[in-house]
């Protein structure tokens, strides 16, 4: 409307006549017609957005039904951007801070929340369905991010490796370290994989400041290292479907034994695999309404989406995690087969990040040199 009524007030400015009774009501006719025609241009903006963008990690995943449901109800259509692992979704927030690549971003975890809220990511949003979530779920008192799901990262094992040689599997964390578990373990390295540095602050949540002597208790014991989860699991571990591996104890989550159940050609009656509960680290995973969103009014629409029902009795099936919404209902082969530790080890996302550097630097130089 500015612009419009700067261009048209000149020709009013530039009359010079006799002021009288007519002219004054010629004035006034003018300037309404200004002020109509300056209407006119803020009513002619953009439309409003027929889309919501959301920005993900690769293993984001909903199911088609789900995906469809909320385009009928919010009459948007959900467009997904998936942009890398979730350090690199992070990364990317932070360089476009301000000037986003969507409208909601959903993967930051508590191991990466407080570089995102340092960095001026998210714009302030409290879901009226926060009401059905555990308080434990919410990491941020000004809901710049909100809890959609946990999962937690655990050491696994091979039940048939162990029962053919009569051998207990590990119990704790402090037994991986026994001679009898010697070349039985593999991890993922904390500095290149979301699981791997999800177990080394297990150990460090557990040990405290003597964490390094854990990890040289496991270097002695011949801990093998690996880049990712998709080799430590798939490639080394022996318990996988399909796997040649030879290491019968690697750090994977504890939803992973429901998915050996689910993916396996016959369906067995029992997990293969078991959770070592003591080993076990929460992981949060959390969306937030992107600063500068084109869509700021959908993004809130998605935020609420993500809480319900619907979507979260989609998540366990669709990408393993469990939700935070306390009224959803778990699928039968949850219930059945996967663990969820009473007492999880955890760290406040405002100690991993003042550390997390450090940690890495210690870690390698313990485990790697």
């Amino acid at each position: 409307m500015t612009s419009c009524y700067k261009r048209a007030i000149p020709h009013c400015a530039g009359l010079r006549v006799l002021v009288t009774s007519c002219y004054k009501a010629a004035v006034a006719l003018v300037l309404a017609l200004v002020v109509i025609v300056g209407a006119g241009c803020a009513g002619g903006g953009e439309e409003s957005p027929s889309e919501v963008v959301l920005v993900t990690h690769d293993s984001f995943v909903v199911s088609d039904a789900v995906k469809k449901a909320f385009e009928l109800e919010s009459g948007l259509k959900l467009r997904i951007l998936q942009a890398g692992d979730a350090g690199e979704v992070v990364t990317k927030a932070l360089l476009t801070a301000g000037n986003p690549q969507g409208d909601v971003l959903f993967g930051v975890d508590n191991t990466l929340l407080s570089r995102a809220l340092d960095g001026d990511v998210f714009e302030p949003y409290e879901s009226a369905a926060l009401e059905d979530v555990a308080p434990r779920y919410v990491l941020d008192q000004e809901h710049r991010v909100t809890p959609i799901d946990h999962g937690e990262v655990c050491l696994n094992y091979d039940k048939a490796w162990f029962a053919k040689r009569g051998v207990d599997p590990p119990r704790t964390l402090e037994e991986v370290t026994l001679p009898r578990y010697r070349d039985l373990l593999v991890v993922e390295n904390p500095a290149t994989s979301t699981p791997g540095l999800a177990f080394m602050l297990a150990t460090i949540a557990r040990y405290g400041h003597l964490w390094q002597g854990y990890w040289r208790k496991l270097r002695a014991n011949g801990v093998l290292v690996v880049d990712g989860w998709e080799e430590a699991y798939t490639v080394r571990f022996s318990g996988a479907a399909g796997s040649s591996g030879t290491r019968p104890i690697v750090v994977s989550y504890a939803s992973s034994p429901p998915a050996e159940v689910i993916f396996r050609e016959p369906r067995p009656s029992t997990a293969p695999t078991g959770v070592v509960e003591d080993s076990c680290f929460r992981q949060i995973e959390l969306a937030g309404v992107l600063r500068g969103a084109r869509n700021e009014e959908g993004a809130r629409q998605l935020i609420d989406f993500m809480l319900s029902k619907r979507f979260q009795e989609d998540i366990p099936l669709a990408m393993f995690v469990f939700p935070v919404n306390r009224d959803a209902e778990l699928p039968p082969e949850f219930v059945k087969y996967a663990v969820v530790p009473e007492n999880p080890l955890e760290l406040a996302p405002e100690e991993i990040e003042a550390n997390r550097d450090d940690w890495l630097r210690e870690w390698t130089n313990v485990v790697v040199r």
